[in-house]
């Protein structure tokens, strides 16, 4: 097979993520819990399919970015103002540049992102901008904290972003580059130093420049000047014919990511709730067994067996059932536990048993008084054997979740498919190298029993 007959970066996606997704097996109230993700992953396949790809135009109210959108389409076609807050909504328009692995590009025109009592508007360009399969970060100063913690949160999702500086003509130019690199250190020790994230420097243009110019009756007044975008609409193409398409799937294989991590810790809480349930009734039929038994052998013995039960349903319940290599790996994991809680569990219902022993011997001998201080002795026994199931329980339940974790599934996970074709694809390893971007993991805190 040639070079020129082998698939596309965006055909090779597609084909996995069709073939992942076709693979899901939603219950009724999963469908409905994440409908919205699943369309926006349908949208995002439908994009890619046909190749379109989004920029999101992305910052704080007022920063010129309607104005960008206007100078890098070359047509006034976004309404703009002096007023801060003009774009109440997203806007698309299409941007008529060519690019052979791509059919169409759109610039997403957003609200800012710190508009006062508009906070719907702010959430909204943040899901834009996550939606996108770039962003441009437009700034007219110094960046600021609210923008350092949206640049944060987008490189968390694994977003590449391209810092714009606009209104660069208002910047003297002796001062320009100092600017610059001061918004450029700012970042780098925010998302270097955070998430290993290299975001190149911002580029300076200015979208709407004005000059003050002097009539023939001598009046001075504020003229519109032709914008300066070439530097950035220059870096933008060289980007996407570079690595266009594997922008598109490298977004498709996040929103695919971010669909499988909602899928999972709905389940791992649903699995928790259970998992609770089993370990309460195993423990309280292990207390009771052993409260109502005299023989410490045949109390050590039941509670073996009811363990055993126990990790068999909790392994059933997280769908690895026991097993080849899986019950070995669990069987070590436990088997330090259960020698030192088992020693210790040993002593004391030896000890508890010795004594209750004693006492019933002795109930004939008191008149039956001996039976009163062999209540709580049972009840000792009882609480300790609820702990020792309790602990074995929720070890079994961590260890399990943390396989699931490990991508023990019946079909490949979307990090799977990424990792698949990083390996090989030279578009998706050139993207990953300009922008390393962490792979997230689902979080599992208090999703444990």
């Amino acid at each position: 097979m040639t070079a020129s007959s082998l698939p596309s970066t965006t055909e090779r996606c597609l084909t996995l993520l069709q073939t992942w997704r076709s693979q899901l097996q939603l219950n009724r109230r999963e469908q409905t819990v994440l409908a919205g993700s699943i369309r926006t992953l349908d949208l995002q396949l439908d994009r890619l399919s046909n190749r379109n790809l989004r920029i999101a135009v992305f910052g704080r109210v007022g920063v010129g970015k309607s104005s960008l959108v206007n100078a890098l389409i070359g047509q006034e076609l976004l309404a703009t103002d002096v007023a801060h807050g003009c774009t109440r909504q997203q806007q698309a328009l299409p941007w008529m540049i060519s690019i052979p692995a791509l059919n169409t590009i759109e610039l997403v025109d957003t609200p800012g992102i710190d508009e006062v009592a508009a906070a719907a508007r702010g959430r909204l360009a943040a899901r834009v901008a996550l939606q996108s399969d770039l962003v441009l970060l437009v700034l007219d100063a110094d960046i600021s904290r609210v923008e350092l913690d949206a640049l944060e949160t987008l490189i968390r999702s694994g977003k590449p972003v391209l810092p714009v500086l606009n209104r660069s003509d208002c910047c003297p130019p002796d001062q320009l580059e100092s600017l610059r690199q001061s918004i450029s250190k700012r970042i780098q020790e925010r998302c270097y130093h955070n998430h290993h994230a290299r975001i190149p420097d911002p580029i300076a243009v200015s979208a709407a420049p004005r000059k003050a110019c002097q009539r023939s009756d001598g009046r001075v007044r504020s003229e519109r000047q032709p914008a300066v975008v070439h530097a950035l609409r220059t870096a933008v193409i060289n980007l996407l014919q570079t690595q266009g398409q594997a922008l598109l799937a490298f977004n498709a294989l996040r929103q695919a990511e971010r669909l499988q991590q909602q899928l999972e810790l709905g389940r791992l809480e649903r699995r928790r709730q259970e998992a609770q349930g089993l370990i309460g009734r195993y423990a309280a039929l292990k207390a009771t067994g052993v409260a109502a038994n005299p023989l410490v052998l045949l109390d050590l013995a039941g509670g073996l067996a009811c363990d055993t039960a126990l990790v068999v349903q909790l392994c059933q319940l997280y769908e690895l059932p026991m097993g080849g290599p899986a019950a070995r790996r669990l069987i070590q994991r436990l088997s330090g536990h259960n020698a030192l809680l088992g020693g210790v569990q040993l002593g004391v219902q030896l000890a508890l048993a010795g004594v209750r022993q004693l006492l019933l011997i002795a109930a004939p001998f008191s008149g039956g008084l001996s039976l009163a201080p062999a209540a709580p002795v049972a009840v000792a026994q009882a609480a300790l054997a609820v702990h020792t199931t309790r602990r074995t329980g929720r070890l079994t339940a961590h260890w399990l979740v943390d396989q699931r974790g490990r991508g023990r599934r019946s079909h490949p996970a979307p990090t799977s498919l990424m990792r698949r074709l990083v390996r090989s694809d030279t578009n998706m390893q050139r993207l990953l190298a300009d922008w390393p971007l962490p792979l997230n993991r689902p979080r599992r805190d208090g999703l444990l029993p």
